[in-house]
């Protein structure tokens, strides 16, 4: 039978090996609140496992309770630890029992069962405890990293959430993009397919927009944006979507359409609405809409195809004077593949030399002394013959040919200039017209320097002409070109956005009054009283005038009367190629 010195030596043993374990899970649980989990798992298991083989070999061996403790620390180390630590654990608990039974057998060491009384309870208990505790403490880390996991997985998904409505929305309106409308189209058009319905698709560009942004810069511009989203947003209803395309271009999908009726009155309200004043920097503005649109399955059976037409439609609302709605016709299309035709044989124009200069003299209205000549484009088109810009300067400036075509100009013009500078016109002065487009590009000062070194022309023998609406769209560049030392004039003064303090901002040279104040100038007061106020204006600045479209001498002596000081027009000469013009460069005047 075991003595009481023996019970009393197992309780001790039992106590300060629970008391050992207990504070081996505390340090595990310190070093996991640190953010080393895995080291704190590896002690807690391998400190538990080795504090119960050490109770079984000094207490009852395989009699001990604590033997219990072994399913326990498997269990633990079966949910948190990696496999080869689990399988570690097991194979040293196998090969404690191994030794735990070689002992007994061998008489190498002596053990008893406790009996049963309030000694066995203890051992049992304490053993009880130690998993107990253990467990508890383990099962609350892992309560709070579940916790943790928990909160970080719906960070995640608000993340996620967060991600798709950027992914899907535009930034400055909150519109759904063209991404997210593409999506809703395509079921618009899966339902419509089966019912038997039609979706409609509108391309919406407001018309006066880049004048807006230049003239009161983009965040004025971005607040416009946002309004005009707003209300369309309020005149759509909730199955209908309005989406910003990019810039100020905005896209609506009709998602359940009965007729051309239904369309052509929300087109309507929409314009009406848009029509409204926006106050912006404390000013009332006003703009307008010009609206494409393409209707499923008669314009397309697909989004793509349907914002291809749309988009011609809107092209051909502009045409037609802004501020109108077009619904797509097929005509549209063979238009715009002429277009695309007329592209190619223009960058193919370039590349073979088919175009050519013709030169209207500008000529002293009192002397008829040669002063100047414009440089007028034509393109020699092998199939239909000698054409005027108005043919093709327009597909230029879309496809942005104009750029290379116009660097040809500038530097052709420059080399025809400095050869009737180096004859018999040494103040002999060439003008060249501008494009918007190259202003756009940036680097028209460079443009112009490249041209007049090449060709050794002075830039005061220079005169580029600009339309007032470029007067406000490039400052830096405006005075790039004057301090390289070339004149500018202003071409068709008085049908766009005059501005006095533009003028003499960018010093500007020259005035060129268009041809509709001049033509009939004798039978018109109004007009004679138009081409008064500006060129006294003129005057009054230090400019010269240049009255356009001159056809009789009636004409010429009435603006000699009001003061003009040069002209142009058929009553000196038509455009001419050089070698026409040559003998009227020879003699340095035209008759009068």
């Amino acid at each position: 039978m075991i003595g009481t010195q023996t019970v009393l030596a197992q309780l001790w043993l039992d106590t300060a090996l629970v008391g050992l374990a207990l504070v081996a899970v505390l340090i595990g649980r310190r070093l996991n609140q640190c953010g080393l989990v895995d080291a704190s798992i590896r002690l807690v298991l391998f400190i538990l496992t080795a504090l119960v083989t050490i109770s079984l070999w000094f207490s009852q061996g395989l009699y001990s309770g604590a033997l219990l403790a072994y399913p326990g620390i498997l269990i633990v180390a079966g949910m948190v630890a990696p496999l080869r630590l689990f399988l570690g654990l097991l194979l040293s608990m196998l090969a404690a029992v191994a030794v735990l039974t070689y002992a007994a057998l061998s008489g190498l060491q002596h053990f008893e069962p406790l009996p049963m009384g309030v000694g066995r309870m203890i051992n049992v208990g304490s053993i009880l405890l130690m998993c107990a505790a253990a467990v508890w403490l383990l099962a609350c880390d892992l309560r709070k990293t579940l916790l943790r996991l928990q909160q970080e997985i719906a960070r995640v998904k608000d993340s996620e959430a967060s991600f798709t409505h950027l992914a899907q929305h535009d930034a400055l309106t909150n519109l759904p993009n063209r991404l997210l409308l593409r999506d809703r189209v395509d079921q618009a058009i899966g339902h419509a397919r089966r019912d038997g319905r039609q979706v409609a698709l509108l391309f919406l560009d407001l018309d006066n927009f880049k004048t807006i942004n230049d003239s009161l810069g983009h965040a004025a511009g971005d607040e416009l944006l946002q309004e005009v989203a707003r209300r369309l947003r309020e005149t759509l209803s909730d199955i209908d979507t309005v989406s910003r395309q990019g810039g100020d271009e905005f896209l609506v999908a009709l998602a359940d359409v009965d007729d051309l009726a239904m369309v052509s009155s929300l087109a309507g309200r929409m314009q009406r609405r848009l029509a409204q004043p926006f106050t912006l920097k404390g000013m009332q503005l006003v703009t307008s809409i010009s609206i494409g649109i393409a209707l499923f399955p008669g314009d397309g059976e697909d989004f793509d195809t349907l914002l291809r037409h749309a988009d011609m439609a809107m092209y051909q609302a502009k045409s037609a004077g802004r501020n109108a709605y077009c619904f797509f016709d097929e005509r549209m299309n063979a238009d715009n593949r002429e277009r695309l035709a007329l592209e190619l044989d223009l960058r193919q124009a370039l590349s073979r030399d088919e175009f050519v200069l013709h030169y209207q003299p500008i000529v002293d209205l009192r002397s008829g002394r040669l002063l100047a000549a414009e440089a007028l484009l034509r393109w020699r088109q092998p199939e239909f013959g000698l054409l005027g810009p108005d043919r093709f300067i327009g597909a230029a400036e879309r496809s942005g040919l104009i750029v290379e075509i116009g660097e040809w100009v500038l530097g052709e013009a420059c080399r025809q200039a400095m050869l009737w500078q180096a004859g018999c016109l040494p103040r002999f002065v060439m003008s060249v017209n501008l494009s918007a487009v190259q202003f756009r590009r940036g680097n028209l000062g460079e443009v112009v320097q490249a041209a007049l070194t090449r060709y050794g022309l002075s830039p005061s023998g220079l005169e580029l002409e600009l339309t007032e609406s470029i007067l406000l769209q490039d400052c830096e560049q405006l005075r790039q070109l004057k301090e390289l030392g070339v004149k500018l004039s202003i071409d068709d003064f008085g049908t766009g956005y005059s501005n006095l303090a533009y003028l003499q901002r960018f010093q500007v040279d020259k005035l060129k009054i268009d041809q509709s104040f001049v033509r009939g100038l004798g039978d018109n007061p109004q007009n004679q009283a138009i081409v008064t106020a500006i060129v006294q204006m003129a005057r009054s600045l230090g400019l010269h005038t240049v009255a356009e479209g001159i056809e009789d001498e009636a004409t010429r002596q009435l603006l000699v009367e009001l003061g003009c000081d040069q002209g142009q027009g058929y009553l000196f000469a038509r455009p001419l190629p050089a070698a026409e013009l040559n003998s009227s460069v020879t003699r340095q005047s035209l008759p009068v």
